[in-house]
């Protein structure tokens, strides 16, 4: 497969390579043999990946010589890096543009949206290919156990995760549209739920084909082709039977029962992940039995409810979750597997969606024994006090802030107890600055058995 026609080039800058996203498209153009390079403000386990595999990485800005400059949309459109490739004449895209642009080289897209879930449910449906030994590649953005963020084996479909922030996801046209949830979030861009509902049902409405889930308010009215829930939909899951919180149920079709489904991952929210993954695939021509195999091959992604050793004895488990409704389903897991305390550690990301679902945020935390908030992720925002961890904890009288590894290396080991497990959530630098405590407390052990 060649890009050639719309990227007028074989080479490629990637502004931003090192995240999960960029590094994905990154290896996909590297190979189908363009040359790829890139750049990021810091070193990290996908820039290390890229490096292994041959593509160079710069850590800070540089000089750009390739023909097509690639930006991921949290970087400032007038760095000085892009200012420079644009005063020389090369065609840039944003993350999104490039993945619209490759999607529209395969013959068949599933595309997956929703606030939450997007990545389990792509890498579930990637499962379900590999074992059927459909020919696919799937772009992921996270890493699944098996796959990591980037898999393929053939250019017959396409399966990728469809973000809604800045409305990217219209940027893709898919033969299957999925819609997982549409709760509100992203308040940088969106002003209210009314707002993002439409952009989901341009969403919708761009793919051939849409799949919903007929749990959500705002999902179940959109145009489909197939619905799934746990409480209502076309596809459905009864006679759920949980086992330290890893299900087993029965997908019913059209109230028909049709093939009886064991996860391998916790949390009753995979459930519904799964559901969706079967409605895409029933959709793309699989069998109950093959989408059965897949499902059940699936053995997680990290940073979703990932387990990474101990501290204090106490199991470490860690979580993506930065949304309130993600963080409640997480803790929800973890009250179900722990013997004493759900020991939660919280990084708010962005202060934007901490301000403004601040009540949602403190009702969560509220659930918690003494939860820890660790300083905010701002990722591509300015400071605003409205929105920083320190408001949050001020309306949590049980709440501790701190503000260092180290400050909450000492909390940790002062709260916790074997029996206990500590639930590490947020989708900032939290994950590799608790993953460095484990390392220093030199303990490690297997926890949640994915047998």
């Amino acid at each position: 497969m060649s890009f050639d026609r719309f990227l007028l080039g074989k080479s490629c800058y990637f502004v931003g390579i090192g995240g999960v996203s960029m590094s994905a498209l990154a290896l996909l153009l590297h190979d189908r043999g363009f040359h790829v390079r890139g750049c990021d403000a810091r070193a990290n386990a996908f820039t290390q990946k890229l490096q292994a595999r041959g593509v160079p990485v710069t850590i800070g800005e540089e000089s750009i010589e390739e023909d097509v400059v690639v930006y991921t949309e949290a970087v400032d459109l007038h760095a000085a890096c892009l200012e420079a490739a644009r005063r020389a004449g090369k065609r840039l895209f944003s993350r999104a543009e490039l993945l619209g642009r490759i999607a529209e080289e395969y013959p068949h897209v599933l595309a997956v949206a929703g606030c939450h879930g997007k990545t389990s449910t792509t890498a579930m449906l990637a499962h379900i290919f590999r074992h059927a030994d459909v020919p696919f590649t799937c772009h992921i953005g996270g890493e699944d156990r098996d796959m990591g963020n980037y898999y393929s084996t053939g250019e017959e479909y396409f399966l990728t995760e469809a973000c809604e922030f800045r409305r990217s996801f219209l940027k893709l046209r898919s033969e299957i549209a999925v819609v997982l949830n549409t709760d509100l979030d992203h308040t940088d861009c969106y002003h209210d739920s009314g707002e993002l509902l439409e952009a989901y049902r341009a969403f919708a409405a761009g793919g051939q084909k849409a799949v919903v889930n007929a749990d959500d308010e705002g999902a179940r009215d959109l145009d489909h082709a197939l619905s799934f829930g746990l409480y209502a939909g076309d596809i459905r899951a009864k006679n759920l039977f949980e086992e330290r919180e890893e299900y087993a149920f029965t997908v019913f079709e059209a109230d028909v029962p049709v093939v009886r489904i064991r996860l391998h991952v916790p949390g009753k929210v995979q459930v519904s992940n799964a559901l969706a993954a079967y409605a895409a695939a029933r959709l793309a021509g699989f069998s109950p039995e093959a989408i059965r195999i897949g499902l059940e091959s699936f053995r997680g992604v990290k940073r979703r409810f990932e387990q990474i050793g101990l501290i204090g004895g106490a199991p470490v488990i860690c979580d993506y979750a930065h949304h309130p409704r993600e963080i409640s389903a997480a803790f929800d897991a973890a009250e179900g597997i722990c013997a004493g305390t759900v020991r939660l550690v919280f990084q708010p990301h962005t202060y934007t969606r901490t301000r403004d679902l601040m009540k949602d945020f403190v009702a969560v935390l509220k659930r918690a024994e003494n939860p820890i908030v660790y300083r905010t992720y701002a990722a591509r925002e300015a400071f605003s006090m409205d929105g920083s961890a320190v408001a949050l904890v001020s309306r949590v009288p049980e709440a501790i802030y701190v503000q260092s590894p180290e400050n909450l290396k000492k909390r940790l080991l002062e709260q916790i107890v074997e029996t206990d497990v500590v639930l590490v959530l947020g989708a900032g630098d939290i994950y590799d600055i608790v993953r460095e405590i484990v390392d220093q407390t030199m303990i490690s052990a297997p926890f949640c058995s994915q047998e």
